[in-house]
């Protein structure tokens, strides 16, 4: 009984220092610039590049346009197959899980090839089309993650009973769907959007072969030539992580409300 009850407090406990040891090295490193004490020069220079500004800033609105883009094609979806086609579940995972299996750099040779400035539908030729572009490539990346997410909170849920008692008091389909489903779900759906952000943050291949200016290229061009600086980078990056974990808990706590109450507001 001692071994089983000491096993897994074994295991928590190496896992935290594989996750701990690593961080601690690379903030401790990353305070190192100033010879001989401790400085957070390397953050300040990080954080006053214009080249970091800019490309945070692009990436953060490309990653809330592609969480919008994403929960408006996911949920619809995803409540559907769950309330109408139950059968074909299987045939939607599996199309939602192409995106792991097809790698990054022929996907984006495939829109080059289709939208590339010989085509019929040009979208690389325009810089705001080339957005549009890449924003519906992270859409494409983040379905497995975002479509999981929100499965998950759908099936936890008792969406024939919700949508029959919103029906009967003469809701549409789309006061059924964004509120009555999609407030049952926010949990999912933030997790799904927590995903979405950092896998946007983070991408890199098709932003580099897009020619776009944005973080994933910016993260890897820092540590080309620098020491200090990508170190710090790596830390901020993963507060950004934590905050957004943060703010996923805190605005996915549960509203004190019935979904009798849900279904009465929708009405």
């Amino acid at each position: 009984m001692k071994q089983a009850k000491i096993g897994p407090w074994i295991a928590i406990a190496m896992g935290t220092l594989y996750f701990v040891v690593p961080r601690f090295g690379t903030s401790e490193f990353s305070l190192r610039m100033r010879r001989g004490q401790y400085s957070f020069d390397a953050y300040r220079v990080v954080l006053d590049d214009p080249r970091f500004q800019a490309t945070f800033g692009y990436s953060t609105v490309l990653a809330l346009a592609t969480i919008v883009v994403g929960v408006l094609l996911v949920v619809p979806t995803a409540y559907w197959v769950q309330l109408r086609l139950p059968r074909l579940r299987p045939v939607v995972e599996f199309i939602t899980l192409l995106p792991l299996v097809i790698p990054a750099i022929v996907i984006v040779f495939g829109y080059l090839r289709i939208y590339g400035s010989s085509s019929l539908l040009p979208m690389t030729t325009n810089e705001r089309a080339t957005d549009v572009l890449l924003m519906f490539s992270y859409v494409m990346l983040s379905l497995p993650y975002m479509y999981r997410a929100v499965d998950t909170g759908i099936r936890a849920i008792d969406v024939a009973t919700l949508t029959e008692a919103a029906e009967s008091l003469g809701a549409r389909w789309p006061t059924i769907l964004f509120k009555v489903i999609l407030p049952n779900v926010r949990s999912a759906v933030l997790s799904g959007a927590f995903l979405t952000f950092a896998t946007v943050i983070g991408e890199f291949t098709m932003t580099s072969l897009l020619d776009r200016p944005a973080f994933g290229p910016y993260l890897q061009l820092m540590g080309q030539d620098r020491a200090y600086e990508p170190s710090a980078l790596a830390i901020i990056s993963f507060a950004i992580t934590w905050a957004c974990l943060g703010l996923m808990q805190l605005l996915g706590r549960p509203v004190e409300k019935s979904s009798a109450a849900t279904i009465v507001e929708a009405k």
